[in-house]
């Protein structure tokens, strides 16, 4: 089985580490810069339970030196997906398919749903339909990703916490080419579950990430904080419930309450979420993912978002001020 990797980051780099070291499947990644550098030089350090690791792994700068795969993981973020195109396009064939691993509200969202928005291309992760027309929602499995990891240093990734990626195809299937690929990750020392409704799965971390990344963006508040606060916490508590009634409007099952989800970041501890961490070192935020297109998808479903609508006024305009938004 051929694998590539395609943003050997945080999330990415752990991933090709456990699939490297456990040495089922022939794997390689595509990194850049001084990461890259120090994976050609010493091979991909993993820290992990105290423990300092080095994967053996292929490093590319361009895709094409490494051919046709068999599955491409695009763990990237998802304004950085459209830019890539074309470095990601030498590796697809016929038969690839393509995992998706973004946080927010996937550009593949409406294939395979069903209903009147069967095919609907969401402008706020895909202009132009240009990732659907060019990757095609067919070579789709979806994801979810828990682990927490940090790059510390070029070509050295530390794991933190969780082990777990769901994978769901766009129809529900249990095809073969996600159950191979969570048989693999699993040989991999992972917790891979194949959902059948991975749309579910998405919201109930997107919730989460939709209300507390941009508030802690414009408030500089960690998790906790956020949580205990009163006002912070009514007022993710209302950008949930809005975003809440478009996702059951779409067919979407919420197993636990909004105030259990809440608990739930706030269990989290003194964590600065992604946005803030990105805010903080003057990198783009992935605003337009795990915001602006809950907004859009209330447009489409006709139900009302005035908080949504609020805060994300105030965040991509502080990004903007900040030059973190791409526009």
């Amino acid at each position: 089985m051929r694998i590539t990797i395609f943003g050997a980051g945080a999330i990415g780099g752990y991933l090709a580490a456990k699939l490297a070291m456990a040495g089922r499947v022939d794997l390689s990644i595509v990194a850049r810069g001084a990461h890259l550098d120090a994976i050609k030089a010493g091979g991909l350090h993993l820290i992990e339970d105290g423990h300092d690791s080095i994967a053996s792994v292929r490093a590319a700068a361009q895709a094409q030196e490494l051919g046709v795969q068999d599955y491409v993981v695009l763990a990237l973020k998802a304004h950085s997906l459209a830019p890539a195109l074309d470095q990601i396009a030498p590796l697809l064939g016929e038969g690839t398919a393509v995992v998706t691993m973004q946080n927010g509200v996937p550009w593949w969202y409406f294939h395979k749903i069903g209903g009147s928005l069967e095919g609907t291309r969401l402008q706020a992760v895909d202009p132009g339909g240009v990732i659907w027309d060019r990757l095609g929602p067919d070579r789709v499995i979806g994801s979810v990703v828990y682990p927490a990891a940090e790059v510390d240093a070029p070509g050295l990734v530390r794991h933190i916490e969780g082990k777990r990626f769901s994978l769901g195809e766009p129809s529900g299937e249990k095809s073969e080419r996600v159950t191979r690929l969570a048989e693999e990750m699993v040989a991999a020392g992972l917790q891979v579950p194949v959902r059948d409704d991975i749309r579910s799965e998405i919201w109930v971390k997107l919730w989460g990430n939709l209300s507390f990344n941009p508030i802690s963006a414009l408030t500089g508040s960690t998790l906790a904080a956020i949580a205990a606060d009163e006002a912070t916490r009514a007022l993710a508590r209302a950008m949930m419930l809005e975003a809440q009634a478009i996702g059951e409007s779409l067919g979407v099952r919420f197993p636990i309450s909004v105030d259990r989800r809440i608990k739930g970041a706030g269990d989290v501890g003194e964590h600065k979420t992604s946005m803030l961490q990105d805010l903080e070192r003057g990198r783009p935020m992935e605003i337009d993912a795990l915001v602006t297109a809950v907004q859009e998808l209330g447009r489409l479903t006709g139900l009302p978002t005035p908080t949504i609508d609020s805060v994300l006024a105030l965040v991509r305009r502080l990004a903007i001020e900040r030059g973190c938004y791409l526009i």
